[in-house]
């Protein structure tokens, strides 16, 4: 009977009790909690949906600027303003070094860098 009761006792479950701290592990494994979703528009879902379709977003005017500077040689700030760059910003663009003023109203891309 002795024998028998230790088997019993290797088997049955282990509740800690007042004062025990329980030192076991779950079986069963806990999930994760989920993140908050994030509530948008239905406006800016739709807009987002639209740049998707349309094969992403369209370039910003640095990267406008620069790719005609690039496929021109030498671009004037005329040919930048009729591709919606304006003229404010192209000192900004000398600045970051981006593009280099040539002379009055002209403006070379400067050539990427090898890697």
């Amino acid at each position: 009977m002795f024998a028998n009761g230790c088997e019993q006792m290797k088997t049955a479950i282990w509740l800690p009790g007042l004062n025990e701290a329980a030192n076991f592990e779950s079986p069963i494994p806990l999930k994760p909690t989920p993140q908050p979703s994030k509530r948008i528009r239905k406006r800016d879902r739709d807009r987002a949906e639209r740049v998707r379709l349309a094969g992403g977003p369209k370039p910003t005017l640095r990267e406008r600027a620069v790719a005609l500077a690039l496929e021109k040689g030498e671009v004037r700030t005329k040919d930048l303003t009729e591709v919606g760059v304006h003229r404010c910003y192209l000192a900004r663009m000398v600045d970051e070094g981006l593009l280099v003023k040539v002379g009055f109203g002209r403006y070379r891309a400067v050539p990427p860098k090898a890697v």
